[in-house]
């Protein structure tokens, strides 16, 4: 974890507000577009942000919250009790939504969908590769950072407040687009469920809020064998594999509980995990507050 200092508070857009979080001992760790952190706040709640600042800049991180009405503490706290001044601690960046290197790209952004997208189309523009922005949003006031949008990037941008105008033709769009041009998309799911049938799979990169709704075989109990500990926890139906651990005694860090953070990323070694995340875990990896197991043992590097 980074300390950080709170040094920036503003409203960004109806119910939304920017942190710049400057790092309390020194330059912060370095970061790509697309890449989100963790906050530990100080209600004891951890919560992910896509950092929507300059990658350039070591000095702070900035981030953007949308106050939910239905928030599980996090977006309320940082709302309502969150002051300047104060310290907070900050995982190292972590990337589940890279940009990819194209000729061209399309960007899809849903309300507080921005933020991953932000630093992206500031690093196309910056590499001169043609960039376009569609942006999304019930109303330019609940839509953030629309002037620094329009500023920087002009007629590059697009601002479609939706109950005045509706929603984009996506497949006039997609007929449009130039060939190996890739499209990166962040927002509600409806917006994205619409990008998926619209844009070409191979094409479209998405990052989502929540996971998709998909349906597994019943749970069945399985066994974890932590290596270096030589612990073995036996995981119940119904249960999590992250609950299970840490009820045993070997803590996990998690953040979302959903499987589309990665902050619970753990090494499997031996046996064959059921993979239940929405962001993919790379080869030897599992999310623990999700994913089971396929066989009868799994055997974790912890």
């Amino acid at each position: 974890m980074q300390q950080t200092i709170v040094d920036h508070i503003e409203r960004v857009a109806e119910d939304v507000v920017s942190l710049v979080l400057r790092g309390a001992t020194g330059p912060l760790a370095p970061w790509e577009p697309g890449a989100h952190v963790d906050l530990a706040l100080p209600n004891w709640l951890t919560r992910q942000y896509s950092l929507c600042g300059d990658p350039a800049d070591r000095e702070s991180y900035r981030v953007a919250i949308r106050y939910e009405r239905l928030s599980r503490g996090g977006s309320e706290y940082i709302h309502r009790f969150l002051r300047q001044g104060r310290t907070l601690e900050v995982s190292l960046p972590r990337n589940h939504f890279p940009l990819h290197p194209a000729p061209e790209y399309l960007f899809l952004a849903g309300g507080i969908g921005i933020t991953p997208i932000l630093p992206m189309l500031r690093a196309a523009t910056a590499a001169g590769v043609p960039a376009s922005l569609v942006y999304l949003g019930q109303s330019v006031e609940t839509m953030p950072f629309v002037d620094e949008l329009r500023a920087r990037h002009g007629d590059r941008v697009r601002i479609v407040a939706t109950r005045q105008q509706g929603r984009p033709d996506l497949a006039a769009l997609a007929s449009a687009l130039n060939p190996g041009a890739l499209v990166y998309a962040c927002g509600p799911t409806s917006m994205l469920t619409a990008a998926e049938a619209a844009f070409p799979a191979g094409r479209l990169h998405a990052e989502r809020f929540r996971p998709v709704p998909r349906s597994f075989a019943p749970d069945t109990e399985f066994e974890a064998v932590c290596a270096r500990s030589g612990r073995t926890v036996q995981v119940a139906p119904g249960e999590s594999l992250l609950d299970a651990l840490n009820h045993a005694g070997t803590p996990v860090a998690s953040g979302c509980r959903e499987g589309v953070c990665g902050s619970c990323e753990i090494g499997v070694l031996d046996g064959e995990p059921e993979h239940r995340d929405d962001i993919g875990a790379p080869t030897g990896r599992m999310y623990a507050c999700v994913s089971r197991a396929l066989s009868p043992r799994l055997v974790l590097d912890l």
